[in-house]
């Protein structure tokens, strides 16, 4: 692929960086100064829930922006937010409610940045096999996300204090607008489409009319509902087996390796691949894994787990993002990336409530049976359901 290719991918990986690292950086510093401030736990946790819930109620009216304005006005709103979402942060001085309000800027921002980075990447070819390559790539921005940003704000903290932290956060979404020209302008779509037409309003649930569409939403779901189930009971786990925070630590990192390094894999590996076939064997793989898991005791059997499970779990997202590409309208896949963002998004702020009830309820190990039945059975099922796109030719 020629440079003209990469350029512009390069940029809409790095502007993603950019914005997520920003927002993961404020969301680790805003709890720390809130609990430095001697507020309670409650109070730590509804600020971290609102870093979700500003994605949930605006990312439909994003992705809908981004279908209508193209990659480079709603990135430049999306800078808007996440800069003054930090910079607020950084004047606020502890004030609660200061940080909420720059809580739910900085979700939004960078929430609305991936919707629109996602759809241009989506755009960047018309043949499966490289825009699957496309979305591999892509797939690695959150993780090193959520690298850079707390990792350079627990320093900044540590060596020049709260506020100082908080500016640096501000700067880094620049580096999303100082890129973006590498990214073409966006041709406006033909306006084709009758008056009738045009003017009858769009409802985000027609997109659920699609069995495809429904069917990605759902796995989609599954296995990051797996994704989170792990994060919630391995330090729990961890705990009851006596393990120390370095050794938890080290089984949740060696889950992240995983993660990468299969993403790494996959735009090699990709002509030999269809979307189908990795989403049957991600679900049944997973559910294997999770049956298993509970009875892993020592650190190392753990770890062992978790680097299995971070293989089907890291390879879903290109494969969703790909087909659920294919599977909607062209003047609507801003909408569809935000349907997704939205519902993974509201599962991420419900779900870790019915894990500690069930949990209380059943234990923690049970978490990990009941997720992973659910995701070799149902999410099996549908995965099978999806049709079937043949693979390149090598």
């Amino acid at each position: 692929m020629a440079p003209s290719f990469y350029r512009p991918l390069l940029a809409l990986i790095l502007g993603q960086v950019s914005l997520h690292s920003a927002m993961a950086g404020v969301r680790l510093a805003a709890p720390l100064q809130s609990l430095h401030e001697g507020r309670s736990a409650a109070s730590v946790g509804l600020l971290l829930a609102l870093f979700a819930l500003a994605p949930v109620v605006l990312a439909i009216p994003g992705g809908r922006l981004a279908d209508r304005l193209g990659y480079h006005r709603p990135l430049r709103i999306a800078t808007a937010l996440s800069v003054a979402g930090a910079l607020l942060a950084a004047v606020a001085g502890g004030h609660y409610l200061v940080l909420c309000l720059s809580a739910m800027l900085s979700g939004a921002g960078a929430n609305l940045g991936l919707i629109v980075v996602q759809r241009s990447a989506g755009r960047m070819s018309s043949d499966p096999t490289v825009r699957l390559k496309v979305f591999s790539w892509l797939g690695m921005a959150p993780a090193l996300s959520n690298l850079l940003g707390p990792v350079l704000v627990g320093l900044l903290i540590d060596g020049a204090g709260f506020q100082v932290a908080f500016g640096a956060m501000a700067l880094l979404p620049l580096m999303a607008l100082a890129i973006a020209r590498l990214v073409p302008v966006e041709a406006p779509l033909p306006a084709a489409a009758p008056l009738a037409e045009a003017a009858r309003p769009r409802r985000v649930w027609d997109l659920l009319r699609s069995p495809d569409v429904r069917r990605l939403l759902l796995l989609n779901w599954l296995l990051s509902a797996s994704w989170d189930v792990h994060s919630f009971v391995v330090p729990i786990l961890g705990h009851e087996r006596g393990l120390d925070a370095t050794a938890i630590g080290f089984v949740l990192g060696t889950f992240a390796a995983s993660v990468a390094v299969v993403r790494f894999a996959i735009p090699v590996i990709a002509h030999r691949l269809t979307e189908r076939q990795v989403l049957v064997g991600a679900t049944l793989a997973t559910g294997a894994v999770l049956a298993v898991y509970p009875f892993a005791h020592p650190a190392w059997a753990m770890a062992l787990c978790a680097a299995l499970l971070g293989i089907p779990l890291g390879s879903v997202q290109p494969m969703v993002m790909s087909l659920l590409h294919e599977a909607t309208p062209h003047e609507r896949h801003g909408e569809a990336i935000a349907l997704r963002s939205m519902s993974l998004n509201l599962s991420s702020s419900v779900m870790p409530l019915c894990f500690g009830a069930l949990g209380a309820a059943l234990g923690a190990g049970v978490l990990f049976w009941l997720m992973g039945g659910l995701v070799a059975g149902a999410g099996s099922l549908q995965a099978r359901r999806i049709r079937e796109r043949p693979p390149a030719a090598s």
